[in-house]
């Protein structure tokens, strides 16, 4: 805020100083304008000199030594209006570059203007307004229409439809059931629901998701600071134009006007503010990329490696198939088997549960229920007595021997008995994301040349999930160490690409030139190793985050080529006597508004992948 202010002021003196010596210099007194003139620059020239010192001693060298000389030099020949219109150039450059910055973040800045304060929770005397950070795991919250799910949680009522476009720029609303997770951030766009929270405010998807956006900012990208590097050569070469002017002509004028068109160079606006509007195009589609390094690696990344499960798969155990016997509907065997899994907190009993509900089922309530960890559960549905487990723990409870039906590899067979007699089984297994096929060939088309599939499971469930997609490669029984020496080794050919969402893949994202998280669900380890969070659950919007950096990088290195032609085409016409120093002035000013204008077309980039 203090820097703005500052920029403010000093665009205000220098333009101030510009008006009122123009006013001055043609009621027919040039030299008061010429002294208006010098007291609207110095403030400026003063402030840039300091602004100089702290990069040397940071051992920073920049193109704002170029806008001091020409200033300078516009002073010490007389050039007083040349000077002022440096000034006015320069601060008026600065205060636009940090407009369109500020422009750039707005969609980021709105993830924390959204940020809940308080939220309305259930007692035993009715509802209360807490702070959010009163708010502890498995509290029963409201949650009214409009208002923003202030925790992660678990819908307690029979439906809700949240709109998750702020976080994810997904534009229909989403339908969550019973028992479904909901994400902190997202907004209640139906009926009033209520909520049953799963963790503090301070751990919850929101939270973390505006802690990544506060971070977001800080890093400068390596092409920045190659920038920096380029404005020696280019330094030197507008100090040898301007030499060489004023030695072949004798004018020393002309020197001030070469000084003066290369002021300030498009090198320091383009690339902020290119990569800066890419962020924010990023986050539009729920691509939470945290600065504007990773934004850059992403543009370079050929070679793509994905974890399986939660990655490639949904990560959570679906019902695939079902086998019953005589005398059993489906429905009734899926229907028995949910409402006593509705006493289990084990994975897959959640699954039946949650499949049963997705079809609209209601369930009963099971009685004199027992689990046995890890093998089943025992209880009473509706009068019948029910049996839920692995195979093997049923067919021991209802005396039947036999194997255990086959499936495929890395499917989990669920037995359900009835009055002591075998009714069926679901096949329960971790199937493919829909989409898959379609999200990698969008990968090819985004410039990645290599794909390789790096999984902790063993390789029989790994090849019998991939079948049909087109991977380069596949590794299975990975430890993370063995993430990370792959990662490590397939650097040697070019940047590289990780995608995980477990605790297990932290290591290897960190070790990765760009590493992504499944941010939406995935483990909290990962997404904070991590250089790039999905804050929504599609791995498409990988593909899409590739085409933006991709974009956004050649928009910057388009806005700096072009910058710097007009640059020098103006410094060489100088040279030749064609531009004064005001005229000169001016030129710059309308590149570098060019340059600004066309690194904020980074705002409106539209992925084919999104």
């Amino acid at each position: 805020m203090r820097q703005d202010r500052l920029d403010i002021a000093l665009l205000a003196i220098s333009l101030t100083g510009l008006v009122v010596g123009l006013a001055l210099y043609f009621t027919g007194l040039p030299d008061r304008a010429a002294q208006v003139w010098t007291l609207g620059v110095l403030p400026v020239l003063a402030a840039l000199v300091i602004e100089i010192l702290r990069s040397l001693a940071r051992g920073n060298f920049g193109l704002d030594i170029v806008a001091a000389l020409s200033m300078t030099a516009a002073l010490l020949f007389g050039e007083g209006m040349a000077a002022a219109v440096v000034a006015v150039m320069y601060s008026g450059g600065t205060f636009l570059e940090t407009m369109a910055e500020g422009r750039a973040r707005r969609e980021m800045h709105d993830l924390l203007s959204r940020v809940p304060r308080v939220a309305t929770r259930h007692t035993g005397a009715g509802l209360e307004e807490v702070a959010l950070e009163a708010i502890a795991a498995g509290d029963l919250l409201l949650i009214r229409q409009g208002d923003l799910v202030p925790v992660d949680g678990v819908v307690a009522s029979d439906i809700a439809y949240t709109d998750a476009s702020a976080l994810t720029g997904e534009s229909l609303p989403v339908r969550l059931a019973r028992g479904e997770e909901a994400m902190s951030g997202v907004t209640n766009v139906g009926v009033p629901f209520d909520l049953t929270a799963t963790r503090p405010a301070a751990e919850s998807t929101y939270a973390g998701i505006v802690r990544l956006v506060e971070q977001a900012h800080q890093s400068k990208a390596p092409m920045s600071r190659l920038a920096d590097r380029w404005s020696l050569g280019f330094l030197a070469v507008t100090v040898v134009i301007a030499v060489a002017a004023w030695w072949f002509s004798g004018d020393p004028i002309r020197a001030v006007a070469v000084l003066v068109v290369a002021t300030p160079c498009p090198l320091i606006l383009a690339v902020p503010v290119a990569f800066t509007a890419g962020l924010s195009r990023a986050a539009h589609f729920g691509v939470l990329i945290k600065g504007a390094a990773p934004l850059e690696a992403m543009a370079r990344v050929r070679t793509l490696m994905l974890d399986k499960t939660g990655t490639l798969t949904d990560g959570r155990p679906q019902i695939v198939s079902a086998t019953r016997e005589d005398g059993f509907s489906e429905a009734e065997l899926l229907g028995l088997a949910a409402a006593l899994d509705q006493a289990s907190t084990h994975p897959v009993a959640q699954a039946i549960v949650a499949a049963a509900r997705a079809k609209g089922m209601v369930l009963a309530t099971p009685l004199e229920v027992r689990e046995v960890p890890g093998e089943g559960v025992i209880g009473t549905v509706d009068g019948q007595s029910v049996v839920v487990g692995g195979y093997g723990f049923v067919a021991g409870q209802v005396g039947q021997s036999g194997a255990s039906p086959a499936g495929a590899a890395g499917a989990v067979i669920v037995a359900v008995a009835v009055d002591g007699r075998m009714a069926g089984h679901l096949v329960m297994a971790d199937p493919l994301r829909g989409g898959t096929a379609a999200m990698l060939a969008s990968l090819r088309r985004s410039g990645i040349a290599r794909i390789i599939l790096a999984t902790g499971d063993r390789a029989d469930v790994a090849a019998e999930v991939t079948q049909g997609l087109s991977l380069d490669a596949m590794e299975s029984g990975l430890s993370p160490a063995d993430k990370v020496a792959l990662v490590l080794a397939e650097r040697k050919a070019g940047p590289v690409m990780m995608v995980g969402d477990g605790v297990n893949d932290a290591p290897a994202l960190a070790a990765a030139d760009v590493g992504v998280a499944m941010g939406a669900r995935g483990a909290g380890a990962s997404a904070e190793a991590a250089d790039v969070v999905l804050l929504v659950d599609r791995t498409d919007r990988i593909a899409a985050g590739i085409e933006i950096a991709v974009a956004a990088r050649a928009i910057a290195v388009q806005s700096v080529l072009a910058g710097i032609g007009l640059s020098v085409l103006g410094m060489i016409a100088a040279a030749f006597g064609y531009l004064t120093p005001v005229e000169g002035a001016v030129l710059q000013e309308v590149i570098d508004v060019a340059v600004i204008v066309n690194a904020l077309r980074a705002l409106r980039i539209k992925p084919l992948a999104a």
